[in-house]
């Protein structure tokens, strides 16, 4: 006698479309999950630090008050690059900021900001007063 194959039986169908379907919801459940890590570089530059250079200091100075720059440029010895960039887990675009000081005689000439804040972020609340809480 002769077999008639009409296909794959419905339960083995069934078990195909069920494995697929679980390694479909395993792949999009593990893959939205990606951490992603902070990634922070060169010279932190805030406003409280940034404001405090004047132009007249010397270079120790500067140096005390910034650190020393992350890009020394070979070319010009009057000219100090101090950048930072900080790139938060998934954030699309990073925050860069850019400090140019330049040197005349040893001494600050002038200094260029470029997306450094001018003055820093204002603190979180810090929560209700002492006051409001019940004594015990």
């Amino acid at each position: 006698m002769r077999s008639i194959n009409n296909g794959p039986s419905p339960v083995s169908r069934a078990r195909k479309l069920l494995l697929t379907l679980s390694l479909v919801a395993a792949f999009s459940a593990t893959s939205g999950c990606v951490y992603r890590m902070n990634i922070q570089q060169g010279n932190f530059l805030e406003a409280r630090t940034v404001n405090q250079l004047q132009v007249g200091m010397t270079r120790s100075q500067v140096r005390y008050l910034l650190g020393t720059p992350m890009v020394p440029d070979a070319f010009d010895k009057e000219r100090w690059d101090y950048l930072y960039f900080f790139k938060k887990g998934r954030w699309r675009k990073p925050e860069e900021r850019h400090l140019i000081v330049f040197f005349k005689e040893d001494k600050v000439e002038k200094f260029e900001r470029n997306n450094v804040p001018e003055k820093a972020p204002l603190g979180p609340d810090q929560g209700p007063s002492v006051s409001k809480f019940p004594v015990i």
